[in-house]
């Protein structure tokens, strides 16, 4: 039988809280999970502490409710930090008490995804070699 990770029981919760929102699913990804709802990423489980995204619009309103910032440590040893924040205690008790922190999440995602500039259709490296043309029968 596989284990569940350690923080199964803070994802199932995390999903539910957020479900209000939208289509909610997840997937695992370094330790921990990522979230997504309606296919934006909104939201990081790691070491059993979930994490909201934010941004320059955003970023005060978790900064004066305390809330923490994620940081990690990078391979040279230097500290790095990502615009996600942990949330109010009381906003992980309820749905109610979660809406506005999550929306405040998804409004960042969705301005994040506004202010990328559309992807370039693919088009073949200039070292590769030119499709074989088609071979034409001669007209009898």
């Amino acid at each position: 039988m596989k284990t569940p990770p350690p923080n199964a029981e803070l994802l199932a919760w995390a999903l539910e809280l957020l479900s209000p929102l939208g289509a909610v699913r997840s997937r695992r990804m370094f330790g921990g999970h990522g979230i997504y709802v309606d296919e934006l990423f909104i939201a990081l489980i790691l070491n059993d502490q979930l994490y909201l995204k934010a941004d320059e619009h955003n970023e005060a309103r978790f900064v004066a409710a305390a809330c923490s910032r994620f940081e990690y440590t990078m391979a040279d040893g230097r500290q790095g930090h990502l615009r996600y924040y942990t949330v109010p205690a009381e906003a992980l008790e309820s749905v109610a008490e979660m809406q506005p922190w999550a929306r405040e999440a998804m409004a960042s995602a969705l301005r994040a995804r506004a202010s990328k500039p559309a992807a370039k259709p693919r088009t073949r490296a200039a070292n590769a070699p030119k499709p074989a043309a088609k071979k034409r029968l001669p007209k009898p």
